[in-house]
């Protein structure tokens, strides 16, 4: 059922961003008088799932969900219809269009991608705001993994700042760290403040790694439900149980019991509670697997979340601002790699974009991600390439810079090398996918 929900997400998500695409091209192309021939959800090869024609253009709907695409009479694309290149130009068409015409028609796709992510983000800032743990509110410190604690952190540090620069948001630590390739991270530790240089290699393993929880928010362990057959449940633990101890040490918070409960597989050990103001003795006989059953509170009920209000007006600055600053992450990401040590192998294809959907429906994640992938859509599409808009741009920006058009049979051979270099980087990220799939 899990895999089904990320599925639908995606699916609905990704016909969301490939309708509004296509429909920047789509209207551009009508304001300039060009005939649209096609537009159509997903690539319909051989045959539609439904088609129907209104006017001039024919709508439908493909059954191989990989993008869309909207047929301008007069233009080289995907289609390869070289056939009608051959007839003489009309005055509906895109290639008789003047050059400054036919740069906005290709940029219609991209500019809408970016316009939609900024109306959702202003739609979602005016009906649910922001809620965000500032880090100066993060009093019990932070937990760490293995990466984390080789990276020169430790359980119980309270982050200062990122390279000599405050994070507010202890959410985008890990991000900041990642995208700004941090050199160093200030703590304070034992009450000292300390600076953590990270090791060489550090942001190439942090890409590897492909998680933000190398660091976590420490918080108590207070007991707020029990799974079926709970071994602390039978024992005679009960909800809001505060579990401070195991045996003569003290775990006073759930990263320091979920580690020491593990020295105890196949034993009876005494968990000590606070029930109300009694110190209580639970024995409880741990099973193999080292789990006995509870599950915490979590963090918001300990620690003081910060919450912003937006109204329409206010929302649409901060809507526009997250497009930018999310396009900007974007870019940095890209970036890393190219200046990152194997980094590619972090690229994923559809597995991996599935993935970042939660396993329950819920909106605002839903509406996030889809704002988040309409950024990367417009970016990845306006790349130099030949078969993406951005090819189509560049040829366009060298026609109005030298004033001469490139030759039709150019464009051609311009459109397949493009197709083969796509269906190259389709291939090789799914391949990536399928490849993660084995290694774990």
């Amino acid at each position: 059922m899990e895999i089904f929900i990320k599925v639908v997400q995606l699916l609905l998500s990704l016909s969301i961003l490939v309708i509004f695409h296509e429909l920047g091209h789509f209207i551009a192309a009508k304001v300039f008088k060009t005939r649209v021939e096609k537009f159509y959800l997903f690539f319909n090869p051989w045959f539609s799932l439904f088609k129907f024609k209104k006017g001039e253009t024919e709508y439908g709907m493909g059954w191989v969900p990989l993008g869309g695409y909207v047929k301008i009479s007069g233009m080289i694309d995907e289609s390869m219809d070289v056939e009608q290149m051959k007839q003489p130009p009309q005055p509906w068409e895109f290639r008789t269009k003047p050059s400054w015409q036919r740069l906005i028609i290709m940029l219609g796709g991209v500019t809408v991608n970016l316009l939609l992510a900024m109306v959702i983000y202003m739609i979602m800032l005016t009906v649910w705001g922001e809620q965000y743990l500032p880090t100066a509110n993060v009093k019990y410190g932070i937990t760490v993994d293995s990466l984390g604690y080789e990276m020169g952190l430790r359980n119980g540090d309270q982050i200062l700042s990122v390279d000599h620069k405050p994070v507010d948001d202890f959410a985008l630590i890990p991000k900041t760290i990642l995208l700004e390739e941090a050199k160093t991270i200030e703590v304070r530790r034992g009450g000292e403040a300390l600076s953590v240089s990270l090791p060489a290699g550090s942001i190439s393993k942090l890409i590897k790694h492909n998680s933000p929880d190398f660091i976590s928010v420490r918080f108590p362990f207070e007991a707020a439900r029990f799974s079926n057959g709970s071994p602390a449940e039978a024992a005679g633990m009960k909800a809001g149980d505060k579990i401070i101890g195991l045996n003569d040490s003290l775990t006073m918070y759930f990263d320091q019991f979920r580690a020491a409960i593990q020295n105890f597989k196949n034993q009876k050990v005494n968990v000590i509670v606070l029930r109300g103001a009694d110190t209580v003795l639970v024995p409880v006989q741990v099973p193999a697997e080292g789990l006995i059953g509870v599950y915490p509170k979590g963090p918001d009920q300990y620690l003081t979340f910060k919450e912003k209000t937006y109204n329409v007006f206010t929302a649409i600055p901060a809507g526009v601002v997250k497009a930018f600053q999310g396009a900007g992450n974007y870019l940095k990401s890209m970036k890393l790699l190219f200046s990152q040590d194997k980094a590619y192998e972090s690229v994923g294809g559809f597995i991996s974009i599935g993935n970042i959907f939660p396993s329950d429906w819920d909106w605002h994640s839903f509406w996030s991600l889809t704002a988040f992938l309409s950024i990367m859509l417009a970016i990845l599409n306006v790349l130099p390439i030949p078969g993406l808009d951005g090819g189509h741009v560049m040829f366009l920006l060298y026609e109005i810079v030298f004033r001469r058009k490139p030759s039709d049979k150019f464009m051609e051979n311009a459109q397949i090398v493009g197709m083969v270099i796509l269906f190259g980087l389709l291939i090789f990220a799914n391949g990536q996918d399928i490849l993660k799939l084995f290694r774990h």
